[in-house]
């Protein structure tokens, strides 16, 4: 009988390099150190980024439900308001950034009619990650909102805006009589984060109100700033921008935990 050898070579041990490579990105989800074939990608690193950008994309066109969004938003004990920029469609929303700014026909109507006088207003925005203000923005309030009630904030009703931006909420807290807004909204999705929501805070927002005037905090979500970060980093924001009368850049945080940015270029301003 011949015996049969087995001609399989032996598995070669990684390369420093690879080796190197797989630490760091046990540290990160950006992609780096990626396999290449020749010119190009490996094909799983190659598969990887273009589902990576069909996930941006259904991330920038999915609708907001706005309906279950306000139902949670009531579980909380708010009352809710629903309202919608001056951009139409989403189509129009993408294109033209300055009517996400403002307020449509039927809005000021709305917000006029719960008009008082407000220390703070809240607005959940779809912004251009409707998903991620559907799946951040309840748990966050619920951390932040038994904190800002202890203080003593007087709260206007919470407002949900389909097809906005940042600014829309200085138009929104001029409507409704309110000292401050806080925007939650999705943030401009990026290969590694399609459901980002940020938190846009301004103290006595007006119309020629900029971004220089507002603080940020950015990466909310659950691999990035948590919920119990991101709601203390919110009431610790307001509770500052009370006792000091202003916001944005003449404002820091220094609570002693993960920063805080003024507003980064990826929002959806």
């Amino acid at each position: 009988m011949i015996d049969k050898q087995d001609h399989t070579p032996p598995p070669s041990a990684p390369d420093a390099a690879e080796v190197a490579w797989s630490r760091l990105r046990g540290l990160t989800a950006a992609r780096i150190g990626l396999a290449r074939r020749g010119a190009s990608l490996a094909t799983a690193p190659l598969l990887d980024v273009r589902l990576a950008q069909a996930q941006a994309r259904d991330a920038v066109h999915a609708a907001l439900d706005a309906a279950r969004l306000a139902e949670q938003a009531a579980a909380l004990g708010l009352s809710v308001l629903t309202v919608d920029s001056a951009a139409a469609d989403r189509r129009t929303y993408l294109m033209r950034p300055d009517l996400g700014r403002r307020l449509g026909p039927e809005a000021a109507p709305t917000l006029a009619a719960s008009a008082g006088e407000y220390d703070l207003v809240i607005a959940l925005v779809d912004g251009l990650s409707a998903r991620a203000v559907q799946d951040h923005a309840v748990p966050v309030l619920a951390v932040a909102l038994p904190a800002l009630r202890v203080e003593g904030w007087r709260m206007a009703p919470l407002v949900i805006v389909r097809q906005g931006r940042v600014a829309i909420g200085d138009a929104i807290a001029a409507e409704l009589g309110a000292g401050a807004v806080a925007v939650l909204i999705g943030e401009r999705p990026g290969l590694s984060a399609p459901d980002s929501m940020g938190a846009y805070l301004t103290w006595r927002p007006r119309s020629h109100t900029t971004d220089a005037d507002r603080n940020c905090i950015s990466s909310i979500r659950p691999e990035g700033i948590g919920y119990a970060e991101a709601a203390f980093k919110l009431v610790f924001l307001l509770r500052e921008m009370r006792a000091r009368g202003r916001s944005g850049i003449s404002l820091k945080d220094d609570s002693g935990t993960t920063a805080v940015a003024d507003c980064p270029t990826g929002s959806a301003s």
